[in-house]
């Protein structure tokens, strides 16, 4: 026998399973559904929550007294185990009520209505009334934040969030505190999110199963300009919610659904449908010609310049080194993000072209990421009080809106987006994935710097879905390290390099969420699961493949925009319409 295999049986299943497996996976392992609502495996973080805090897991053992949760009871030699007795389904059925006795019975207005574990677990017991009475505790409380709506009476202490926050993305926004019944989640001392160091990922909203955590909809505020016939509304759509707009749709992860979104955006009553992915370009140009910059300077043993140029399209990223590593805001790119790039530019040099006055003009984005809602209200984004971007949809958002305005997205015919601002290269469509930044990047950073053109395209050597990537790009003799991190996690780890001075790079990308902007946490519902990730990734750096053009600075749209309007990179125009500043919060 192998010393690391475990024998047991469970229900009639005899299974060999690998030490240190739990219950829970070894019944998954032959099909056996055992309902839990605090248990959810990130996989590809290598973090697991099984804090065994709500019981609805609880299986019989042959040999023990009590129920044991099978998401925290490890296998062990010989073990027998019943997942389906009359004692256990009982045990569930009154966990599962005593649960329900103290949460809100707001099933018709909550937002996750029809996506909530606690609601399908209720259906699944077949409860119909209540046998415990309970009452809402007045410690709690309700939040509203730019991004994230935190309603604490709706929490069942499963500590997903906190799981995700703490030990994933290591921002440390989210624990347990007080004692008890008066026991809440909330960030230390009892603060709101938007006194924390929250970077507003949307990560702890992704994975909680109830409604305690959502994004605040802007649905119905876009319904109201949609109809408003003095405004003129236009949208433009992020490179990832593409890869991942069908899921919501049945259609199987990485179904690439460019075109049906744009005839969808068309359908729900947008003026003019652009893609994100001309700012991308536009930020490739901005921040490559800010690498050569500061690279040119090196070599010339410049003391004062920075480095690594540090990727800033992702405003989780930037919220993240602006609370914790303040003593290094000098060192990321100021180029803006895509979003707010296209938004500079819609309420600029488009708005002019058309002759429409700001503030007739509304521009929505359809984002896979929650802090971009948050991005959108900083106020360093805004002229004279009118937001460049006025507010931000996740893709689930857009799915809801979709469905409610009863359009048959499957079988919506294919549309293309406007011009100019919807003109792309394949560079743009792949800043969804992680590592697709500095790829892109490195496409024209490569033929500006030496004046060769590429033999190669493709920067096979930085992709994938390792946390931590790095390779060394040869630049006329040169040798360029760039680093990649994605996830906050393994930010933190380079961050603390940087900041104990052992840097070995020369430009890093960062990207708060696990797979990049694919598994942002707007995206349809994942888990964390890299099957689907790698799905979506792979939907992006197709589309690149298939593009006529695939380097930022050969798009035909970005060089009229810079010979009309801007001038050159890094110009005066372009710094006060293109770069930003940070915060030290």
């Amino acid at each position: 026998m192998d010393n690391n295999t475990i024998h047991l049986k469970i229900d009639r299943h005899d299974l060999c399973v690998p030490e240190g497996t739990t219950v829970l996976e070894a019944a998954e392992s032959v099909g056996i559904d055992i309902p839990t609502l605090c248990h959810v495996d990130l996989k590809g973080t290598c973090i697991k929550n099984a804090p065994a805090s709500c019981r609805i897991c609880v299986v019989e053992i042959e040999g023990r007294k009590n129920l044991a949760p099978a998401c925290s009871t490890k296998c062990t030699e010989g073990m027998v185990v019943r997942t389906s007795t009359l004692r256990v389904l009982n045990a569930r059925r009154v966990v599962a009520e005593l649960i329900l006795s103290d949460h809100p019975n707001e099933c018709l207005t909550c937002p996750k209505s029809g996506e909530c574990e606690l609601q399908k677990i209720a259906l699944k017991f077949n409860i119909r009334e209540m046998p415990f009475n309970g009452g809402e505790l007045s410690l709690r409380k309700r939040e509203v934040t730019a991004s994230i709506v935190r309603n604490m009476d709706k929490c069942i202490f499963c500590r997903r969030c906190e799981s995700v926050c703490n030990e994933v993305q290591t921002v440390g926004a989210l624990g347990a505190i007080r004692r008890g019944f008066n026991t809440t989640i909330a960030p230390a001392f009892d603060k709101m999110m938007v006194d924390s160091e929250c970077t507003y990922c949307g990560q702890c909203v992704a994975v909680c199963p109830v409604g305690a955590l959502t994004e605040r909809d802007h649905t119905n505020e876009l319904v109201k300009d949609l109809s408003n016939p003095d405004k003129i509304v236009i949208v433009q759509t992020a490179p990832a919610v593409r890869a991942a707009l069908g899921e919501e749709f049945g259609m199987p992860p990485g179904t690439s659904v460019t075109g049906k979104m744009v005839s969808a955006l068309r359908e729900l009553g947008f003026d003019y449908v652009f893609d994100t992915d001309f700012a991308a370009d536009l930020t490739i140009m901005e921040e490559g010609a800010e690498i050569i910059s500061r690279l040119e300077r090196f070599l010339k043993g410049d003391k004062e310049v920075r480095l690594p140029v540090l990727t800033s399209c992702c405003p989780a990223w930037v919220n993240f080194f602006e609370h914790q590593f303040p003593d290094l805001i000098d060192i990321p790119s100021t180029a803006r993000s895509p979003q707010q790039m296209f938004g500079s530019i819609a309420k600029s040099y488009w708005a002019e072209k058309m002759g429409i006055p700001k503030e007739k003009l509304v521009v929505v984005s359809i984002m896979p990421c929650l802090a971009k809602k948050y991005e959108c209200h900083r106020p360093e984004f805004s002229t004279n009080g009118i937001p460049d971007v006025d507010y931000s949809l996740s893709t689930r958002e857009l799915a809801r809106l979709i469905k409610r305005a009863n359009i048959s997205f499957e079988h919506t015919p294919d549309g293309e987006f406007d011009l100019p601002l919807g003109e792309s290269t394949g560079a743009g469509v792949i800043f969804g994935a992680t590592g697709g930044v500095m790829e892109a990047a490195l496409r024209s950073v490569y033929e500006i710097y030496t004046g060769r053109t590429l033999a190669k395209i493709d920067f096979e050597q930085i992709r994938g879905m390792e946390g931590l990537r790095h390779a060394t790009i040869d630049l006329n003799g040169f040798q360029l390290k760039v680093g990649i991190a994605h996830g906050l996690g393994n930010a933190r780890k380079l961050l603390d390099n940087i900041r104990a001075g052992k840097n070995e790079y020369h430009v890093i990308e960062i990207m708060a969420c696990p797979g990049g902007c694919i598994g942002g946490g707007g995206q349809p519902l994942h888990h964390g699961n890299s099957d689907i990730l790698k799905a979506r990734m792979k939907a992006l750096y197709d589309e690149d493949a298939a593009k006529p053009i695939r380097k930022s600075h050969e798009n035909p749209y970005i060089v009229k925009l810079y010979e009309e309007y801007l001038g050159k990179p890094l110009s005066e125009k372009a710094h006060s319409l293109l770069h930003t500043h940070y915060f030290k919060r």
